[in-house]
C-alpha cells in the first residue's frame, strides 16, 4: 500500500534485487524443512519497507548504499516476520499476504519455532554489525512485546483510551521503523545528530503506517488486504477509528459501544463495521496520522540535502494518501 514513493526511485538509491536476494539468503539453513517454514512469508511477497528505509537512511549525506545498511534493514524485517508468525498463532489467522499462514498450513508448534528462528537470525545479523546495533535490536524486540501486551490487556475493552492505543502501536510497530532508520544511520557512520533525527522520523513514519493499516482494516476488502477485513474489530482489538467513533459521544458511538465488549459475528459484525465506516471515526483517525506526517516531514528539514532525504520527505504523505484518497476517508 505504501511503496509507491519508493518504487520510482533510481536503482542506485534502493537496490530491491539486492534486498530481496539477501532476505531469502538470510533464512537458508541446512534443513530444507526449516528453510521452507522460515521463507514462507518472504516468498509470499511484501513491501520490504524496513530494509528500504534502512538503506535510504544510510544515504542521506550522499554516500552510496552499503551492504551493512541492507543487512541492518533485513534484521529488522526478520524481526517483523517473526512477530507475524507468532501473531498468527495467537489470532488463529488462516491467511496472511494472500496465502495460508504457517500455523494454518503446518501447525502452531512449527509456526512458533519458525518465528523463533527468524528472531534468532535477526539477532545474529545484528551482532555482525556491532554491539550497538545488536543491543538496539534486542531492545526493540522487547518494545514489540510490550506493545503487544498493552494491546492484549485491553482486548474487548470499549473503554480503552487513545493513550493505550498509541503506546501499543509505538511499541509493536513504530519502534521497528525507528530502529531500521537508526541502524541505517549508525552503520553509515553519520553524525549522531542526524542518527537521532532519522530515528525520530522512523518512529513517526511507523505511527502513520499503523494508523493507516488500522483504517484500511475497516475500509478495505478482503482481497485488498490479503486477510479478512474488520479482523481486529472482530477479535476485540479496538483501534483508533473505533475509539474515535466511540469518543464522538453521538448516537452512532453509543450504539457501537453497546455492540462491543464481546466477540462479534454475522449481522452484529457487519453493523459495527458500518458504524465505524460512516460515523466519522475514520476521518478523525486520519487527522491524527496527519499530525505524525507533518512531524516526520519536519525532521527531514534538518537532514542533509540529498536524493535520499527527498525520498524520505515524500514518503509519509504518500503513505497517508493511501487512505486519504479512498472513498471511506473522503
Amino acid at each position: 500500500m505504501s511503496e509507491a514513493v519508493f518504487s520510482s526511485l533510481p536503482a542506485t538509491l534502493v537496490d530491491r534485487e539486492r534486498i530481496e536476494a539477501a532476505m531469502r539468503a538470510a533464512v537458508v539453513t541446512s534443513d530444507p524443512y526449516m528453510t521452507e517454514l522460515a521463507s514462507h512469508l518472504i516468498v509470499a511477497g511484501g513491501k520490504r519497507l524496513r530494509p528500504v528505509l534502512s538503506v535510504i537512511a544510510g544515504q542521506v549525506d550522499g554516500r552510496p548504499a552499503s551492504e551493512e545498511s541492507i543487512q541492518g534493514g533485513i534484521a529488522c524485517e526478520l524481526v517483523h516476520l517473526g512477530s507475524l508468525y507468532h501473531d498468527d498463532v495467537m489470532d488463529e489467522a488462516p491467511t496472511r499476504r494472500g496465502v495460508e499462514t504457517v500455523n494454518a498450513k503446518w501447525g502452531n508448534l512449527q509456526a512458533i519455532l519458525a518465528g523463533d528462528f527468524l528472531l534468532s537470525r535477526a539477532s545474529e545479523i545484528a551482532a555482525s554489525l556491532g554491539t550497538e546495533v545488536a543491543g538496539l535490536l534486542a531492545r526493540t524486540i522487547g518494545w514489540l512485546c510490550e506493545g503487544q501486551i498493552e494491546e492484549l490487556r485491553h482486548t474487548y475493552d470499549p473503554t480503552r483510551t487513545e493513550e493505550s492505543y498509541l503506546r501499543s502501536i509505538h511499541g509493536k510497530t513504530a519502534s521497528l521503523y525507528s530502529t531500521a532508520t537508526r541502524i541505517g544511520g549508525i552503520v553509515a557512520g553519520l553524525d549522531r545528530e542526524h542518527i537521532d533525527t532519522l530515528t525520530a522520523f522512523g518512529s513517526d513514519y511507523g505511527m502513520i503506517f499503523q494508523i493507516v493499516d488500522d483504517v484500511l482494516d475497516i475500509t478495505a476488502t478482503d482481497e485488498q488486504l490479503g486477510k479478512p477485513a474488520g479482523h481486529d474489530l472482530e477479535e476485540g482489538v479496538y483501534t483508533l477509528p473505533v475509539l474515535r467513533t466511540i469518543g464522538a459521544g453521538d448516537s452512532a458511538g453509543e450504539e457501537l459501544a453497546a455492540l462491543l465488549g464481546r466477540p462479534l459475528e454475522g449481522a452484529e459484525r457487519g453493523r459495527a463495521l458500518e458504524i465505524v465506516r460512516t460515523g466519522g471515526g475514520i476521518e478523525r483517525a486520519v487527522a491524527v496520522a496527519e499530525e505524525y506526517m507533518l512531524s516526520a516531514e519536519g525532521f527531514c528539514g534538518s537532514l542533509p540535502d540529498s536524493p535520499a532525504t527527498e525520498a524520505l520527505s515524500k514518503a509519509p504523505r504518500e503513505l497517508l494518501n493511501t487512505v486519504m484518497n479512498s472513498p471511506a476517508a473522503s
